[in-house]
């Protein structure tokens, strides 16, 4: 829901088994060109043409584990299947030195490429209204946030704001009419007068449906981008525009 509101004129197709909503989608949608998989690195059934595998810098996949003790779902070895390897939520200032010795950890192949990016936070809008609200370091902030790894997002709050609470709940977390009181409740207990209360855009999906609630709440939404390090960013563009260049001349 979070694309689909993001970018309305992209179709976005939901299916668990994706071997059949492929066929579905094109069939609905004959004039698609592209479609891009999301978390489907390890989906065999599927051969995709450009694999992009990403892989987070505060937990890279060459140390950590398989489920349940880490995050892993495939072998450490797949990687060699991908075409593009991205490091996510590097710190901003990483070094080209810390980033090659990276590379050497990973193991990069010939035909690989390899990306560094990190977080980018807009300026906060209001959940209904989309009315900008800036954050300032006299603003206090309580934070909402369903997600798996707010360790960036509270770094950013560190920096940006007077000082944060936090009500965090689980990765993917459905709201309740009760959560959403005892956030009310906790927000009203902060004394400051500058005070918002703040969520990622993707809480936010699971937050819409209190609409008359939220109407009256100072509850905004933090936009979130990833910048590419190094001004690679239109490096990776251009080797993905490539790819579905070259594609539509050899089904051509």
């Amino acid at each position: 829901m979070q694309f689909h509101t993001k970018f309305p004129d992209i179709p976005v197709a939901v299916g668990e088994e994706r071997i059949v909503a492929i066929p579905l989608l094109l069939h609905d949608r004959p004039d698609t060109q592209v479609i891009i998989l999301d978390d489907a690195f390890q989906h065999r059934a599927i051969k995709a043409g450009l694999n992009i595998l990403l892989t987070d810098y505060n937990n890279l996949f060459t140390r950590d584990f398989y489920l349940p003790t880490g995050d892993l779902r495939d072998l450490r070895s797949s990687y060699k299947r991908a075409d593009i390897i991205i490091v996510t939520k590097c710190k901003p200032d990483l070094s080209r030195r810390e980033a090659h010795e990276i590379s050497e950890e990973i193991g990069l192949l010939a035909h690989q490429q390899i990306f560094f990016t990190c977080f980018a936070y807009g300026q906060p809008y209001h959940i209904a209204t989309q009315v900008l609200q800036p954050l300032t370091k006299e603003t206090e902030v309580l934070l909402v946030a369903g997600i798996a790894n707010p360790a960036p997002l509270k770094k950013m709050l560190e920096e940006y704001s007077k000082t944060y609470y936090m009500n965090h709940f689980p990765d993917h977390h459905i709201f309740t009419i009760d959560d959403l009181k005892e956030i009310k409740k906790r927000f009203e207990r902060i004394e400051a007068t500058n005070k918002m209360i703040l969520t990622t855009e993707k809480d936010a999906m699971r937050l819409m449906k209190f609409k008359e609630e939220i109407n009256t709440l100072p509850l905004f939404v933090i936009p979130v981008k990833h910048r590419f390090l190094f001004d690679s960013g239109s490096v990776f563009d251009s080797s993905v525009n490539k790819f579905i260049d070259n594609f539509k001349s050899q089904d051509i």
